[in-house]
C-alpha cells in the first residue's frame, strides 16, 4: 500500500513585501508622465464625457488625426507624433471616410492612424486585441474607444453596480498602465444639471473614480461653442473655452480664461476691467466703462452670487485670480 503523497506547504505571501520608506521614496527618480496632448491628455485612462451630439466624436477623431500626423492638437498644442488606434464603434467605414475627408481637407491621411468599427467586449478578448495592436505598435501614443459602452461587457449578477463600473474601467486602465499610453474612453453624461461637472458623468462614481482623468465637454453660451472641463491625477484642473468649425469639423482652444468666452458682454467687460483694477466699486466701474451705473450694480451683485466675482465689506469687487 503506497503512502499518500504529502501536499507541498502553501507559500505565505507578504502583502507588504514591496514597500517604500518615506526617505527612499523621496530620493527615488521616476520618469515624467507621457503626454498625448500636453496639459490635457496624459498617459492612463481618460474619460471624455458629454451629452449626445455635442461633438465628442469629432473631438476624439480630431485628436487621433493630430497625434498620428504630428499636427497641433486643438489647433495650437504641439504634440509628439505616433501611432493611434481609434475604435469607432458607432460608425461605419463610409461615415468615417466622410468625416475624415472634411477634417483633412486637401491634406494627406496619416498612415499611423488605425481605425476599426468593431471590437469584442474587453472581458471577452477586446483587451487582448488592443494589447496585440500595441505590441505591434510600440511607439503608439493614443487609443480611443468611442464609445466605452460598446466594449465594457458585463459583470456577474452579484456584483454591485459601483464595483461593476470600477472593474470595467479598470480593464482599460490595466492596458494603459502596462503600455504607458493614453487611453480615451468616450462616454455619456446624465441629463440632469449639476454644479460639479464630475457629477454629470453617467453611471456610478466608480466610472470617474477608476479613471486617471476626466474631460467633460459641455455646450457653451455667447462667444464659445463649448467648454472642456479637465481634472485628473496628473492633469491640472482647468476649464478651456472651445470653438467648433463645422466646415472642417475642428475644435480649437480659445485664448484666455473660459469665463471670458462664456458670459455675456456686460459681464465680460466688468470682468476684464476688474482684472486690471481690482477692488473697484460699481460706480467707478460704470464711469470707466460707460455702462449704466444701475446695470453695473445689478450685474456685479449677480456675478458675486454666481461666484464670478468676490466682494469685500466695503462694497469693492475683485475678479478671481
Amino acid at each position: 500500500m503506497t503512502e499518500p503523497q504529502q501536499q507541498p506547504a502553501a507559500v505565505e505571501v507578504d502583502p507588504f513585501g514591496e514597500v517604500w520608506t518615506a526617505d527612499r521614496l523621496m530620493a527615488a527618480e521616476f520618469p515624467d508622465p507621457k503626454w498625448a496632448v500636453p496639459g490635457v491628455l496624459c498617459e492612463g485612462v481618460t474619460l471624455l464625457a458629454g451629452p449626445p451630439k455635442v461633438g465628442k466624436s469629432w473631438m476624439s477623431l480630431g485628436l487621433g488625426l493630430s497625434i498620428a500626423s504630428g499636427r497641433p492638437a486643438f489647433g495650437s498644442i504641439e504634440v509628439a507624433a505616433g501611432p493611434v488606434l481609434y475604435l469607432a464603434l458607432e460608425d461605419t467605414p463610409r461615415r468615417l471616410k466622410t468625416r475624415m475627408g472634411k477634417m483633412l481637407g486637401l491634406g494627406a491621411a496619416p498612415p499611423a492612424l488605425t481605425l476599426a468599427t468593431s471590437c469584442p467586449p474587453l472581458p471577452q478578448g477586446g483587451d487582448t486585441a488592443i494589447a496585440r495592436w500595441l505590441d505591434r505598435n510600440r511607439k503608439a501614443r493614443l487609443v480611443v474607444i468611442d464609445v466605452f459602452a460598446k466594449v465594457r461587457g458585463s459583470e456577474p449578477g452579484n456584483v454591485q453596480q459601483y464595483d461593476a463600473d470600477y472593474l470595467a474601467v479598470g480593464r482599460a486602465k490595466r492596458i494603459a498602465d502596462h503600455y504607458g499610453i493614453a487611453v480615451v474612453l468616450v462616454h455619456h453624461v446624465r441629463k440632469a444639471v449639476h454644479e460639479d461637472f464630475l457629477a454629470t458623468v453617467s453611471g456610478t462614481n466608480g466610472i470617474a473614480g477608476a479613471a486617471d482623468a476626466v474631460l467633460v465637454l459641455e455646450r457653451a453660451r455667447n462667444n464659445a461653442d463649448g467648454v472642456l472641463h479637465v481634472t485628473g491625477r496628473d492633469v491640472e484642473e482647468a476649464d478651456h473655452a472651445l470653438a467648433f468649425d463645422p466646415s472642417c469639423g475642428a475644435w480649437s482652444i480659445l485664448d484666455g480664461p473660459a469665463i471670458d468666452h462664456t458670459i455675456g458682454d456686460t459681464r465680460a467687460t466688468i470682468l476684464r476691467y476688474l482684472r486690471d483694477h481690482a477692488g473697484t466699486q460699481p460706480r467707478d466701474i460704470a464711469a470707466a466703462t460707460g455702462i449704466d451705473a444701475g446695470l453695473v450694480r445689478r450685474t456685479c451683485a449677480r456675478m458675486n452670487e454666481a461666484g464670478q466675482l468676490t466682494k469685500d465689506a466695503t462694497g469693492r469687487y475683485f475678479a478671481p485670480l
